[in-house]
């Protein structure tokens, strides 16, 4: 049956190429063929001069590793188990590397990691150089690798040293005892357990240092207060090596070296499953978190994202809306307010105009005779009448422009023109020809008459006055007065008839005015309403046409934000179910029941 660790890892495989994450597919791919090799990797890193390369050395007692102070380690050196010592640098490109098909080049067992490193400074093919030696630890399981040493960021034996250190079932931490764990040391190990949870640290060169002890509390305090529950094992890889020579066992307990074995034999060699499992848990640990924080940010920024300028467009358009709905009521109660007022001012200046024409009237026909003026009074009434129209409906017409403008300009800013067909044309010829009324005249034989009648009233009182004074009733006297009476009755006759004429003039022409005000002013009051009507539907339909425009955008804006929201929700829902998906396969990952390896 496969293991379990093998099946997290191949659901995390297909996590990230689900995601689009070939770069961690194709590292897990490679982790996972180391996993299934046989064979345990414990890789030994450490800074420049910290001793790691003689460490390997004093390991295997065989000097395969080159040392020295001007030496350091650019590629990496895998020590294995072979039944006879063998050597060979190992060459090609890293995708040639990837595939498998590289080149070896046989070397010398003494000198086959220093030739690496030379060939290494001057070709970039130079993968690593692989030491085969028939060695009891080497054939339990363990395969040693001596990674290039590790320093600052931009040193390309760091990158080599971390490429190694991501293919590790455990690793070997060196530091010497001249110094406590440095910050870049610490910082180092922090990021090897997320790697690699199988962690020693391992404090070389105690022989040359009498206060190694204090220098190995310290480093233990200071993994402690980090928070990296790891072993700190004090060796001495030149009292390793003296002892082996010597076969003096007391010089090789006194080495450290027992302890550290016995550490490897038990936390490596002891349960390589366990280890196994601890180290592809790791490595899917990590390709799981790397997956999940890019995916919880998209989700977290899908799920606020709120389009606020469409939003603040929606809410604008429906206020523009609602403020359309207010303003149909003002505008039509300001119309018809404005309306109301034309036609009182109107009809007022009707009634003004008509009433002076009368006073004209009046003065005029207290001194002059119908009979005689009348031609002349009924064309200069017909003149007065049509300019009184004509200047009262282009009053009329200029008012309703403006009262038009108005409106348009403080509530329907797109209708400010008005239609020519709405005003009506008012200046035509409302004065009617005037009625000539019936004028007597005072002709001779009513003179005559008159004059008789007079006189005959006249010559009987003064020939019966005259009488008394002894004179006939026809005498001079009476005939006197006859004559003067009869010219007297001609003369009252003739005012009282002027007055008459006058008079019935006066009546026809206030009745002729009176007609004209009915009437014009009822043609007028029609032609208002008629452009009342007319302005109201004219502004009633722009207004439709706005609310109308208004609402299909709010409309618009609505469906566009529906339409975003829903694939919003649908985005974040596939990210939800992404993230559930990768949380359940890291809690599965957290479930992987694995023994406690190299850790204090």
């Amino acid at each position: 049956m496969a293991p379990p660790w093998l099946g997290i890892l191949d659901d995390t495989i297909r996590a990230c190429a689900a995601h689009d994450r070939s770069d961690l597919a194709e590292r897990l791919l490679r982790r996972r063929a180391r996993l299934l090799e046989p064979g345990r990797r414990v890789v030994v890193f450490g800074g420049h001069g910290q001793g790691k390369s003689q460490l390997v050395n004093a390991l295997i007692n065989a000097p395969v590793c080159a040392v020295g102070d001007d030496v350091t380690t650019v590629v990496p050196a895998i020590v294995r188990h072979a039944d006879a010592p063998t050597a060979a640098v190992v060459t090609g490109s890293d995708r040639a590397a990837l595939a498998g098909a590289v080149g070896r080049e046989a070397a010398p067992i003494e000198t086959v990691s220093a030739q690496a490193n030379r060939l290494a400074l001057v070709r970039d093919d130079v993968q690593h150089c692989e030491i085969g030696l028939p060695r009891t630890l080497l054939g339990a399981g363990l395969i040693l690798v001596d990674a290039p040493a590790v320093g600052d960021a931009q040193s390309p034996t760091t990158g080599r040293a971390m490429s190694v250190l991501a293919e590790a079932d455990a690793v070997l931490m060196v530091t010497d005892a001249t110094a406590v764990l440095s910050a870049l040391e610490l910082d180092l190990l922090s990021q090897i357990h997320r790697l690699c949870p199988t962690v020693l640290v391992v404090l070389t060169k105690i022989d040359i240092v009498p206060r190694w002890r204090q220098v190995a509390d310290a480093d233990r305090r200071a993994l402690a207060e980090a928070g990296l529950p790891t072993t700190v094992v004090p060796v001495s890889s030149a009292l390793r090596l003296a002892a082996a020579r010597t076969e003096d066992h007391a010089l090789n307990a006194e080495s450290g070296f027992s302890d550290l074995i016995t550490h490897l034999r038990d936390n490596v060699l002891a349960d390589p499953v366990a280890v196994t499992t601890k180290a592809a848990a790791a490595t899917s640990k990590l390709a799981i978190d790397q997956l999940i924080e890019p995916l919880r940010a998209e989700f977290d920024a899908v799920a606020a994202v709120t389009d606020t300028a469409a939003l603040a467009d929606w809410h604008a358009a429906g206020r523009r809306v609602e403020q359309l709905q207010r303003d149909a009521a003002r505008w039509q109660t300001q119309l018809g307010d404005d309306v109301a007022d034309l036609m009182s001012d109107v009809e007022y200046d009707l009634r003004d105009r008509t009433r002076r024409i009368l006073r004209e009237v009046d003065d005029y026909f207290e001194v002059a005779d119908p009979a005689k003026v009348w031609s002349e009074f009924e064309e200069w009434m017909r003149e007065s009448l049509t300019e009184i129209a004509e200047v009262n409906s282009d009053w009329l017409l200029e008012r309703f422009e403006w009262i038009a403008a108005r409106i348009a300009k403080a509530v329907v800013p797109d209708a400010h023109e008005l239609p020519a067909t709405l005003l009506r044309d008012l200046t035509g010829d409302h004065a009617a020809n005037l009625r000539k009324p019936h004028i007597e005249k005072f002709t001779p034989v009513q003179k005559m008459f008159v004059g008789l009648r007079g006189s005959y009233s006249g010559l009987l009182m003064s020939g019966l006055a005259t009488t008394l004074a002894g004179l006939p009733l026809i005498n001079p006297i009476s005939l006197g007065a006859g004559a003067a009476f009869g010219a007297r009755s001609v003369f009252e006759e003739r005012g009282a008839r002027l007055k008459r004429r006058q008079a019935v003039a006066k009546t026809a022409a206030q009745r002729h005015v009176d007609d004209f005000f009915l009437s014009y002013g009822k043609e007028t009051k029609d032609a208002m309403r008629v452009i009342h009507r007319a302005l109201r539907d004219r502004f009633a339909e722009v207004a439709q046409e706005l609310r109308h425009a208004a609402t299909e955008s709010a409309r618009e804006i609505k469906r566009d934000l529906d339409a975003g929201a829903a694939r919003r929700n649908g985005k974040a829902a596939e990210v939800r179910r992404g993230l559930e998906q990768l949380v359940a396969l890291r809690a599965r990952i957290d479930a992987l029941q694995v023994p406690r390896g190299l850790t204090a």
